[in-house]
């Protein structure tokens, strides 16, 4: 597994990758007062933000060189309300790797093992755009 670089947003709410490779990816989050709705559980679209990033970072590892991805469906299903001080744990397997979509499925738990959600979601698989720099 190379070295992987979290998105600023994932490192700012706290998320932890714990293993990436091209089968699954496992991440986890400690949930503190900022990732909270106004009845004091996690926001629910901190946990779609979450999810979102496993199977982004579950694409990436799966794409070859000159490649990029980017989310274009994604729908979550919710079971369980996370409290604040929980960790989170996301895991995240393939449904499909074709050559032009990625669909992952993410399964959020909470410490005590309850499902919190899953998540389904499709990824294109493109040509990377070039950079600035190397257009210029």
């Amino acid at each position: 597994m190379s070295t992987y670089e979290l998105p600023s947003f994932s490192k700012l709410i706290g998320m932890v990758i714990r293993e990436r490779t091209a089968e699954r990816v496992v991440a986890e989050i400690r949930v503190m007062e900022d990732h909270t709705n106004l009845v004091n559980v996690m926001h629910g679209g901190a946990i779609m933000a979450l999810a979102d990033q496993c199977g982004g970072a579950a694409t990436g590892v799966n794409l070859r060189a000159g490649q990029m991805t980017t989310t274009v469906e994604s729908k979550t299903n919710f079971f369980a309300a996370v409290q604040i001080g929980d960790l989170v744990i996301f895991e995240c397997t393939p449904l499909h790797r074709g050559k032009t979509t990625m669909v992952w499925q993410t399964r959020a738990t909470r410490s005590d093992g309850k499902l919190v959600a899953i998540t389904t979601q499709t990824q294109l698989v493109m040509d990377a755009r070039p950079t600035k720099e190397a257009s210029s």
